[in-house]
């Protein structure tokens, strides 16, 4: 009897263990690193919390803090706007690929469009092993890290916003 506990024990223990190490959702992961405050915020505005923190998997082309400094002032505190949800809905999920693509996937989709949650599809540039992302703007955005997991999908971070055509 005292094995069986013993076994029990053991298993609760690593499973507690286990989960305390295992990454977080795509937002818990974005929420935890200081890189992505503006991102997290965009997406409570956008009440995207609940969807990006469900059972995917997601890719999430993640825009840094810098990547929305760059847009024109004001550009940000004005989409986080009650009234501008519909707009900032639009550009976040325009971030977002359906399933979890690792970048030893996007290396071999040079060329290509893929298609966003949001509907509409980025090019996907690589030149001298570097990944950058074409919006429909024209606009450019390159991956600076890639890989990120979390425990429903997969993070790469973007030096710069896509902008799908309605955004603009």
């Amino acid at each position: 009897m005292k094995k069986v506990i013993g076994i029990g024990l053991t298993a609760a223990l690593l499973s507690t263990v286990a989960a305390q190490t295992a990454p977080g959702t795509i937002v818990d992961v974005a929420a935890g690193n200081s890189t992505f405050s503006t991102l997290v915020t965009a997406v409570k505005a956008g009440d995207l919390v609940e969807t990006l923190s469900g059972k995917g998997p997601f890719t999430v082309f993640a825009p840094t803090n810098e990547a929305f400094a760059k847009l024109p002032a004001g550009t940000v505190e004005n989409l986080v706007k009650p009234e501008n949800k519909k707009t900032l809905v639009n550009i976040l999920t325009y971030h977002v690929v359906s399933g979890a693509v690792l970048a030893a996937d996007v290396v071999k989709l040079n060329g290509k469009m893929v298609k966003t949650v949001q509907g509409g599809e980025v090019m996907v540039n690589v030149k001298d092993g570097k990944v950058s992302l074409t919006d429909s703007m024209k606009g450019t955005s390159n991956v600076t890290a890639t890989d990120v997991k979390a425990s429903n999908g997969v993070i790469h971070v973007i030096d710069a916003v896509l902008m799908p055509p309605e955004a603009k």
